[in-house]
């Protein structure tokens, strides 16, 4: 609650501060009177300075494209990925780290030598 009422009495004493006009009335006369505004003349009523000519848009015509149907993606009925090289990953990747004293280069070669180990492709 504390810090509702002083959010609201900060944006009061920043609002007024921010709002404050100090132009000293520039556009009013030295007398006091306010600025005079001059307006165009009126138009006789019938009477336009330019002919205004109706020009429609021109009309485009969209032609849809033929469809093209792309040949679906071959699927493979076997799934690679095992939980073997998961954990070969893993275990390779703090193996990396460990031997190359938090290098990210060895920590990443550490573990895609597990994950390739741990899948058993050796």
């Amino acid at each position: 609650m504390f810090r509702v009422i002083k959010v609201i009495m900060l944006s009061l004493l920043l609002t007024s501060v921010a709002l404050a006009d100090d132009d000293d009335d520039d556009d009013w006369d030295d007398d006091g009177e306010p600025p005079v505004v001059e307006y165009y003349q009126p138009v006789a009523p019938g009477y336009y300075r330019e002919e205004i000519v109706y020009v429609p848009e021109r009309v485009v015509e969209y032609v849809p494209a033929e469809p093209h149907y792309y040949e679906a993606p071959p699927r493979y009925s076997y799934d690679q990925r095992s939980s073997q090289g998961l954990l070969g990953g893993v275990v390779g990747t703090v193996l990396g780290y460990e031997m190359g004293s938090g290098s990210p280069l060895t920590t990443g070669i550490g573990g895609a030598a597990g994950a390739w180990l741990g899948n058993g492709r050796y």
